[in-house]
This record gives structure tokens, sequence and C-alpha cells, in this order.
């Protein structure tokens, strides 16, 4: 019994070693698929950038598309995260100007910090499941962004709004492909400045008028008029 408890702290010891391994072999991947894309990128390249043998990738990843799925879950876990930290009911509160920073930011940092996202979950052969999960967060956003036009004009019809929501998207994206391209820096800045200034232009008249209908708080609705 003693022999048991005296090696306890072993397999603890292999499983920190064994995150950390993961870790190393993810950020790899997470270069080589910037690089090359997912459909261009082989295991060997991977082993490679992550300094290590095929062998010893294949003890933790069967093949490419499990890192894939592995990178792409933790990817999407944090652009949820995101997600949640920038549509919440205090934000919706808050002057347009002021909203499309604390909305917009969040975003653009995250893909920023994590460019592999793009193209991981543009890439032709994505696996499936993570293809699935993405389409189902891109939903997700778009019923936010709906909300968010609901709350500061609530006299559009849905379908008014979910046209609205689908061009504010587009918007967003297209321009974030300009943000990455963007040295970093002050023009990095003045690009993302101007996507919210087109974002701001785009939205501002939906909001000058003053809603007829009550919404849920007054901020919501006197807002707008400043």
């Amino acid at each position: 019994m003693s022999g048991d408890v005296s090696e306890e702290p072993k397999p603890r010891r292999r499983q920190a070693r064994g995150e950390r391994r993961i870790a190393q072999l993810l950020q790899a991947a997470a270069r080589v698929f910037c690089a090359y894309g997912y459909t261009a990128t082989s295991t060997n390249a991977i082993a490679r950038e992550a300094s290590v043998s095929p062998g010893t990738l294949y003890q933790y990843f069967p093949n490419k598309e499990a890192i894939a799925i592995e990178l792409g879950e933790r990817l999407l876990h944090e652009m949820r995260e995101a997600h949640g930290q920038a549509f919440t009911p205090e934000n919706l509160a808050l002057p347009l100007p002021e909203l499309l920073d604390v909305v917009v930011d969040p975003m653009i940092a995250f893909n920023c910090e994590h460019p592999v996202f793009l193209a991981l979950m543009h890439g032709s052969e994505v696996p499936g499941r993570i293809a699935e999960e993405h389409d189902a967060l891109h939903a997700n956003l778009l019923a936010s962004v709906q909300e968010v036009i609901g709350h500061y004009a609530p006299a559009l019809s849905a379908a008014e709004r979910a046209r609205i929501a689908g061009m504010v998207f587009a918007i967003f994206k297209g321009g974030l492909g300009l943000v990455l391209a963007a040295p970093e820096g002050a023009e990095r800045d003045a690009t993302i400045a101007e996507l919210k200034t087109v974002l701001l232009r785009y939205l501002s008249p939906l909001v000058e008028t003053p809603a007829t209908t009550p919404a849920t708080t007054t901020p919501v609705t006197t807002t707008p008029t400043r």
C-alpha cells in the first residue's frame, strides 16, 4: 500500500510533461497552418517546426486532422469567451461609438493574437467537426449583432435586423483582413480606427432618431441622441 502512495505523483508529472508537449505541438501547428494552410501542411512539417521527431508527434496525435481539431476547439473556446465579454447587457447601454469599441476591440485582439484562426477555419478541407462548430459560433455572433441592432432600433423588422447584421458582419470580416495585413503599430491602429469609422457611419442612421417603443433600460433609448 505504501508503495502505491509513493508512486502517485509520477502520473501527475507525466501528465504535466504531456500537456507541455501538446502545447508545443499545437503552437508549431498554428505557425505551419498560417504559413501553408491546412491542406498543404503535413505532420512531418509540424514535427520539424516543433523540433521533435514524427514518432514523438504520433504519441500525442494520430494524424493532422486530430491536431487541427484540438487546435480549433481551443481557439473556438477562446473566441466564445471573447464573444461573451463583448455582448453583455451592460454594453448595450453604451453610446454606439463606445459599444463598437467594446465589441470590435476584443474580436480584433483575438484574431491578431491567433492569426491561425482564419487560416484554419476558412481552409477548403478543414475537418468537418471544426467547420460545424465554427458555423454554430458564426450563427451565434450574427444573432448577437441582431440583438444589438434591435436594442438601438427596435422599430426594425426581424428581416431588416437580419439583413443589417449580415452587412455589419461582412464589413467587419473585410476590414479584419486589412487589419491583419497591416504592420503592427501605428498603421494597424489606424486601420482599426478606419474599420470602426465605417461601421459607425453605416449604423449611425439607425440610432440617430429616438425609438418610439420603450426599450428595456433608459440608457439604450437616450444615448443614441447624444
